[in-house]
């Protein structure tokens, strides 16, 4: 490679590594449709400053039920149940109550190394398609925490926030 190659290809490297929208936790599916189930793929690109992440929070937005969190080998997973704000159908059931936060702890993902935390849900039909659904997730690390908190307001760019949610584009239903 020439040097001007090589000056070049760390110029862009370094741009894109120190750019806040290639560095916060987004999800891999980025649409779903409303009234299917949806695999929230959860890629946590990097830890905290050269810290590694020891825990993930990620809170589940109304709308979303059936949660089945992926078990994640040397984490530990934890869930926090609550009251929904209305009552879903679901296969054949009234639910009232669910999953409202996913927690994985316990483990280590060093500092410059990806991975991937997995929820399998369901997005009922009540959510509005052609709208984006967000799911607020907090990156704890050994030092530090990352909190991927930020919904952008109706029209704005979600690209503007240096902390933003990870989003998922609702579809109508096929």
């Amino acid at each position: 490679m020439s040097k001007a190659g090589y000056s070049l290809l760390v110029i862009v490297v370094a741009t894109f590594a120190a750019s806040p929208a290639g560095a916060h936790v987004t999800l891999e599916n980025r649409e779903a449709a409303v009234g299917a189930p949806y695999r929230a793929v959860f890629v946590v690109p990097h830890g905290c400053a050269g810290s590694a992440t020891i825990k993930l929070r990620v809170q589940i937005p109304e709308g979303v039920i059936a949660m089945e969190p992926m078990p994640k080998s040397g984490w530990n997973v934890d869930v926090v149940k609550g009251k929904y704000a209305a009552d879903y159908d679901y296969q054949g059931s009234k639910l009232s109550e669910g999953v409202k936060e996913v927690v994985w702890s316990g483990g280590k993902l060093p500092p410059h190394q990806h991975d991937e935390f997995i929820i399998d849900t369901y997005l009922t039909g009540s959510l509005k398609p052609d709208s984006m659904l967000y799911f607020p997730a907090v990156q704890e690390c050994e030092q530090g925490i990352s909190r991927w908190i930020d919904i952008p307001a109706e029209g704005s760019d979600p690209h503007d926030s240096r902390s933003p949610a990870p989003g998922v584009k609702l579809m109508p239903k096929p």
